[in-house]
């Protein structure tokens, strides 16, 4: 840049708010609970009861299965203790009476004695009669298959008709609940002293939970659990985050991007993070005076927030920073501010609702004194006046009809770059005028915009 040149920067507006102390971190979503339903006998498949995909409740019947042959267990069960049981009943009734004959002294009282052991031997086998017959109604409430747990199911494993065994090793069908969901994620050990502060007081941690571009937020919640130990190998702490995931935005397994807030810092001093400078000075930001130069501020870096970056430092509320357009200046440097950024003060709060970041760099072609956009104005407006100089009611194209020689040379071919010309040459007269035509209308239209 020469002496005295003019500098078109960007510029943003140094606030006191409130900025939060955030730690970034990969993560992934695990399910609360998850559940392989399998059938508890072998049976035929009879009926399904579910469509896959579907939300059900823990208890809901899912699929029936045959219960013909569990039915003739249980049929033989019950004659087995019927039979036992009327035995007992007897041996009971004659106990009763070698009493009373006992007490007359008509019998032995070895006879009593052995039908004594007679009752409690069928008193034992009606009990295990009791024991089988419970046994064969549990088998067929077993063919009735249920849903373990809440949740949401998956693909269907088996088909109506089809042999289910309690061995198979995919189930009938899964469960995963995920309302509420889980996120694992592990943070720096540097943190875990301020991390287990918060747990230890009951105060929260809110989570952020954003998409694998960062640019969505999926869910929040808060910090339910901290690991025992600290991996050795990362040097970090795995943290789990409960969230209620009422959209349904977040599923197991799911890759995402972990914003967990520690702290928030209250009326900080906050500029645009494309404003901080560095140097041999350290860290700076370019403040703009109210005559349109430059001064050099040094900043002290806190914490970083979105698009904002609190700082401590010889800054005011309100003063302009540059954002855009400080590689070349210095103490001093005279600028021309051709677009102010006012949106710092909304950017945490769009960063909190999901919002994309605002935009702090200006267009490529800001229209700012030796910009790229000035100078293609200003040849197209020196090609629209030499062209507007001709008369228009001849209506003769830039490109001359004329058969060309070697002694001539058309103005247009100066006009375009080498490569075009050898395509413009090789057209006709109407081709070469329509050409000429579409090429003013862009121009008109760069003009316009």
């Amino acid at each position: 840049m020469g002496p005295g040149r003019v500098q078109s920067v960007s510029a943003g507006v140094v606030k006191v708010q409130d900025i939060r102390v955030s730690v970034s971190a990969l993560g992934t979503m695990t399910a609360l609970n998850t559940a392989t339903v399998r059938a508890k006998v072998d049976a035929e498949l009879k009926a399904i009861h579910f469509r896959e995909g579907e939300i059900v409740k823990a208890g809901q019947l899912l699929v029936d299965l045959d219960t013909q042959s569990l039915e003739i267990q249980l049929t033989l069960a019950q004659g087995q203790f019927d039979r036992d049981n009327a035995q007992y009943k007897n041996a009971l009734i004659d106990l009763q009476r070698y009493k009373d004959l006992l007490s007359k002294d008509a019998i032995a009282v070895q006879q009593v004695d052995t039908q004594e052991a007679l009752v409690r031997q069928l008193k034992g086998s009606v009990l295990a009669d009791q024991g089988a017959l419970d046994n064969a109604r549990l088998q067929i409430s077993f063919a009735h298959v249920v849903a373990p747990i809440s949740g949401r199911l998956g693909l269907k494993q088996v088909e109506l008709g089809s042999l289910v065994r309690s061995s198979d090793p995919n189930g009938i069908v899964s469960i995963t609940q995920f309302q509420p969901i889980s996120a694992v994620f592990a943070v720096p050990e540097k943190y875990v002293p301020s991390i287990q502060i918060k747990l230890r007081k009951k105060e929260p941690l809110p989570v952020q939970v954003w998409d694998a571009q960062t640019q969505r937020i999926l869910g929040t919640g808060r910090v339910s659990f901290a690991d025992n130990a600290i991996d050795p190998s990362t040097g970090t702490l795995k943290l789990k985050a409960l969230l209620d995931n009422k959209d349904e935005l977040l599923f197991p397994n799911q890759f995402v991007n972990i914003k967990l807030q520690l702290d928030v810092l209250k009326n900080v001093l906050t500029v645009p993070s494309s404003a901080i400078q560095r140097g041999a000075i350290g860290t700076f930001v370019y403040v703009i005076k109210e005559d349109s130069t430059v001064i050099t501020r040094g900043v002290k870096l806190l914490a970083l927030d979105g698009d904002l970056q609190g700082v401590e430092g010889e800054l005011k509320d309100g003063e302009k920073v540059v954002i855009d357009g400080a590689d070349r200046l210095r103490d001093k440097s005279k600028v021309e501010v051709v677009r102010t950024n006012e949106a710092n003060a909304g950017n945490a709060t769009n960063a909190a609702n999901g919002a994309a970041p605002a935009q702090t760099n200006p267009p490529k072609d800001a229209g700012g004194p030796g910009s790229k956009k000035q100078a293609d104005t200003k040849s197209e407006a020196s090609s629209k006046s030499e062209a507007s100089s001709k008369p228009e009611a001849s209506s003769k194209p830039e490109a001359s009809s004329k058969p060309e020689t070697g002694n001539e040379r058309p103005k247009w071919m100066d006009r375009l770059p080498p490569e075009v010309v050898d395509k413009v040459k090789a057209m006709s007269d109407e081709e070469r005028r329509a050409f000429f035509q579409k090429m003013r209308e862009r121009r008109r239209e760069g003009q316009g915009e």
